[in-house]
């Protein structure tokens, strides 16, 4: 019964390690999805700083992105920029797979 019980407390360790990763990685890509989105909005360092960290809060409310959509969305348009949410979306997957590769490499 003791391997079994080693087995499961393994296997609970490694999605709460897995669960963590994921939450880690998704707010560093919106972090990083931020401050680019700060740059083609014409924001200065300080204050693309603080409009990233606005990202990431705002990427708590929900799971996914869609909330990240809703919370920039406005500012895009005010800007008059041509980014639809499908680009957001494509940016939002790029900054995922390279804050995944940092936290990598941070290990």
């Amino acid at each position: 019964m003791s391997q079994f019980e080693d087995r499961k407390d393994a296997f609970e360790e490694k999605y709460a390690h897995d669960a963590e990763m994921n939450f880690k990685a998704e707010a560093r890509a919106c972090k990083l999805f931020g401050l680019w989105l700060a740059g083609e909005l014409g924001l200065g360092s300080a204050d693309a700083e603080a409009y990233a960290k606005g990202v990431v809060a705002a990427n708590i409310e929900e799971h996914g992105f869609d909330d990240v959509v809703r919370y920039v969305t406005p500012d895009i348009e005010d800007k008059g920029l041509s980014i639809d949410a499908n680009m957001i979306l494509h940016k939002l997957a790029q900054f995922l797979v390279e804050a995944k590769a940092q936290l990598m490499t941070e290990a």
